[in-house]
């Protein structure tokens, strides 16, 4: 088990490091040009996204969680001791004032 670790670990920076010697390093005009579907590009290719996708994201990966952490809670509830009960209804008590809040706002009506 410690091998299997210790070899996922050090996979990545090995990674990382032994593409230093494949990667190709001519530089040209043609490889700094930004790629839109093989035709020239046409104005300034950094782009501002609204705030709203990067937010949309954020909830996306919380409730995520929140479902990892609640398909683990059902899965194991009757063998959960009673601070682990206690736990989980105050995991989601935070979360259903945390919605209540943002409803109450009316800051999450955009989703």
């Amino acid at each position: 088990m410690a091998i299997y670790a210790v070899l996922a670990m050090g996979f990545a920076p090995l990674a990382w490091w032994a593409s230093r010697f494949f990667r190709p390093e001519k530089q040209s005009e043609w490889r700094n040009t930004t790629y839109e579907c093989g035709s020239k590009p046409i104005g300034e290719a950094q782009v501002q996204f609204k705030f709203q996708y990067y937010m949309f994201g954020i909830i996306f990966v919380v409730f995520d969680l929140v479902v990892a952490f609640l398909m683990l809670w059902t899965v194991s509830f009757s063998a959960l001791s009673d601070m682990g009960k206690l736990w989980a209804v105050v995991f989601l008590g935070m979360l259903l004032i945390g919605v209540g809040y943002a409803l109450k706002k009316e800051a999450a009506l955009w989703i």
